[in-house]
């Protein structure tokens, strides 16, 4: 909710931390800004050096950069993409929370239609929901297909997307991961990937300190966060 005559939004601070397999790039950014992505792209790119990368260095760096603008636009919890052996980027990640003050969370049934809206596609085919356990919780995953409207509304182009709407234990808040691609013919390597990055997710409730209990495991990618939000997405 964010009308100003809504409920608050939700004040629940919190971790979230995942044991990126390699080809995950953590692209969350502090500030937002364009600076900080470049400098966070350069530092990947030499990083992960040797790529054997079938275009320019410098057209990957700009890739991160483009993308990790466009996927911290809404600061989200974490942000993370998933590039080829060749520096192709494949997939996309992020990882929402939402929640009002005094507004029940919805159960996972109640979520299953909220997971399905979308500011700016249409879902194309059945969806497929399962429900799992997963070790942030548990988890409600749905699978589908969108048509999504190009630029100026002239078109649509085809991406698949996989939401996991999470319910921490001891928490409030509604842990949203979104994954989506657009290179069908690679969905399935890409839902492997998917689920088992979500496997590794983590969500630690943090004191008003900010101390927490220790992390599980070795993290690569990980952000913290306390927001509520609306439950229209955009791809």
């Amino acid at each position: 909710m964010t009308a100003a005559d809504g409920p608050a939004p939700l004040d629940e601070v919190f971790e979230c931390t995942f044991e990126f397999q390699p080809g995950w790039v953590d692209l969350t950014l502090r500030d937002g800004t364009r600076a900080e992505a470049e400098v966070l792209a350069t530092e990947v790119m030499n990083r992960l050096e040797p790529f054997s990368l079938k275009i320019e260095k410098s057209a990957v760096i700009d890739d991160m950069v483009e993308r990790a603008v466009d996927l911290n636009d809404d600061v989200p919890t974490l942000a993370a993409a998933y590039y080829s052996g060749t520096g192709e980027a494949l997939a996309t990640l992020m990882v929402d929370s939402y929640g009002d003050e005094g507004v029940p969370r919805p159960g996972p049934e109640e979520v299953v239609p909220l997971l399905l809206q979308w500011g700016n596609a249409e879902i194309t085919g059945a969806p497929r929901t399962t429900h799992l356990e997963l070790p942030a919780g548990p988890a409600v995953r749905i699978q589908a297909m969108l048509k999504v409207k190009r630029m100026l509304g002239f078109g649509r182009k085809l991406t698949e997307f996989i939401k996991y709407a999470v319910f921490p234990p001891g928490m409030e808040s509604l842990i949203v991961v979104t994954v989506t691609w657009e290179k069908i013919a690679l969905t399935e390597q890409i839902t492997d990937l998917a689920d088992e990055a979500v496997r590794t997710m983590r969500i630690t409730p943090l004191s008003t300190g900010g101390a927490s209990t220790p992390a599980w495991g070795e993290t690569t990618g990980g952000g913290s966060g306390h927001v509520g939000g609306e439950w229209v997405s955009d791809v």
